[in-house]
């Protein structure tokens, strides 16, 4: 080793006795103390900003609706914003209807409107005024129950039965729309309800019990 190499790593203490005598939480502060303040602006200013929160509206601001649910005319003052579904559940406690992913692909929240199956959670609450509304509390007749409902119970068509109520009011739609007779064309039928425990197989009974049809048909 030469003179010159000698003074310079004498110059330079090593890392272990630079570390010497400072705390971890010491050390990390000041290492990123140097870090310059333009980098962690540009870090700063690439973060999305949050979209501001809307506030609810009050007094003239809110809409006055009729909607017919179950046969029965309920009058709502209601944001002009709410969908069908938060007002069936929040102002109307018709809790059957069901929020899933809220963005209209499970299906939970499926309910029928003059008589076609809509997701309520895509639907405007004014949308629907005056129109006929039905939920999975108004299917059966009293205490007899749908068929469909029965079916579901008899061939176990539901685990947790999050979804269920959904997938019997699509299958009670899917009744009196032009669907083919085979498995498939039930599945392809019922495609946009999603059961995340997987009973499909027993929900295609069903339904195909009710529509006269041997589940393990092609």
């Amino acid at each position: 080793m030469t003179q010159a190499s000698v003074t310079v790593s004498a110059r330079i203490p090593p890392v272990t006795v630079m570390l010497r005598g400072l705390l971890r939480r010491e050390f990390f502060a000041r290492m990123f103390a140097s870090v310059p303040l333009t980098t962690l602006g540009r870090r700063l200013l690439r973060r999305p900003a949050r979209p501001a929160k809307a506030a609810p509206m009050q007094g003239s601001d809110l809409l006055t609706i009729t909607l017919r649910v179950n046969g029965r005319a309920e009058r709502l003052s209601i944001d002009p914003r709410v969908t069908l579904l938060d007002a069936l559940r929040n102002q109307l406690q018709l809790t059957g209807t069901k929020k899933g992913c809220d963005h209209g692909q499970c299906g939970a929240c499926t309910v029928h409107v003059d008589g076609r199956r809509v997701l309520s959670c895509l639907t405007l609450a004014a949308m629907a005024q005056e129109k006929a509304i039905t939920t999975i509390e108004g299917i059966a007749e009293g205490d007899r129950l749908h068929p469909v409902q029965q079916a579901f119970l008899d061939h176990d068509g539901f685990q947790c039965g999050y979804c269920t109520p959904g997938q019997i009011m699509s299958a009670v739609a899917l009744l009196k729309e032009p669907c083919g007779p085979g498995n498939d064309e039930v599945r392809e039928c019922m495609s946009g309800n999603i059961c995340r425990c997987g009973a499909y197989p027993n929900i295609v009974a069903a339904i195909q019990s009710i529509r006269g049809v041997p589940a393990t048909g092609a």
